[in-house]
C-alpha cells in the first residue's frame, strides 16, 4: 500500500495532505525518511512525527440531516455542522458530498476516503432522489425542461427524471433524481423554471433510504449497505 493511502486510513489527514507531510520529511517507515510513493506492508512501522500510527477500520454512518446544519467539519461563521449531531468520539469522519444550509434528508459520512471518492465523481453518475417541494401547481409537460437538461446560469444540468407525487392549489411535490452534484443544482433548476423551491430533501441515494431514521437521527451502514454503494 502506497504511504499516502496508508497515513489516510490511520486519520492523519487527507491522501494530498499526507504527500505534503512526507515531502517535508515527517514520516519514516522503519527508521528511514519516507519518500512520495514509498510502500508500507504488514510489518512496517510507520511513525508521524516521531509518533507511531496504524491503520484504523473505516467508520461508516447515515445521517438524517435537519436543516440549519452545513456539511462541513468546521465552520468559520459559527454555524452548526452535521459533526454536531454525531457522537464525541467518532473520531476524524467527513460528509461525503453536499446537502446545503437549508436542505435536509441523506448523507453519509464515512473515514473511508475511497469510498467517497466513488460516490462524488462525476463519472460514476450515482443517482441521488429528492423530494421537491415548490409553491404552486406544474404539469408532468412543464418539468420536461428538467428532464431534458436545463441552462442553470452557464451549465446545462444532464438528464434527469422527475415527477409529481402530490399536488394542490398551494404547492406541488416532486420526486427528482440526478447523477450528478452542481452546487444547488436541484433549487437552480427548478429556479430556471420559475419555480420557487420551499422544501428540499434528498430521500435516496441508489436505493438506500432514510427508513426509520428520525431527523436529526443518524446510525451505522450495515455491511451490506457499505458493500451495496460501491456498487454503484
Amino acid at each position: 500500500m502506497r504511504i499516502n493511502k496508508y497515513l489516510a486510513l490511520c486519520g492523519v489527514a487527507s491522501r494530498r495532505e499526507c504527500d505534503k507531510l512526507i515531502a517535508e520529511g515527517r514520516v519514516t517507515i522503519n527508521g528511514k525518511v519516507a519518500e512520495l510513493g514509498s510502500e508500507v506492508g504488514g510489518d512496517d512501522v510507520v511513525l508521524y512525527d516521531g509518533r507511531e500510527v496504524k491503520a484504523r477500520k473505516h467508520e461508516y454512518y447515515i445521517l438524517n440531516k435537519p436543516k440549519g446544519y452545513i456539511c462541513s467539519v468546521r465552520d468559520d461563521k459559527g454555524r452548526k455542522t452535521v459533526l454536531d449531531l454525531m457522537p464525541e468520539n467518532v473520531g476524524r469522519i467527513y460528509p461525503v458530498g453536499r446537502l446545503d444550509y437549508d436542505s435536509e434528508g441523506l448523507l453519509i459520512l464515512t473515514t473511508d476516503g475511497e469510498l467517497a471518492q466513488h460516490l462524488t465523481h462525476p463519472s460514476n453518475q450515482v443517482p441521488k432522489t429528492y423530494l421537491v417541494r415548490i409553491e404552486g401547481t406544474i404539469t408532468e409537460a412543464g418539468l420536461n425542461p428538467i428532464r431534458s437538461g436545463i441552462d442553470i446560469g452557464g451549465y446545462v444540468t444532464k438528464k434527469c427524471k422527475a415527477h409529481i407525487v402530490e399536488t394542490n392549489k398551494e404547492y406541488t411535490k416532486i420526486h427528482v433524481t440526478i447523477t450528478e452534484g452542481k452546487n444547488r443544482e436541484v433549487r437552480r433548476m427548478f429556479e430556471a423554471i420559475g419555480k420557487n423551491v420551499t422544501l428540499l430533501k434528498r430521500i435516496k441515494i441508489g436505493e438506500l433510504t432514510l427508513r426509520g431514521l428520525d431527523r436529526g437521527s443518524y446510525r451505522k451502514l450495515t455491511q451490506q449497505e457499505i458493500a451495496y454503494l460501491m456498487t454503484l
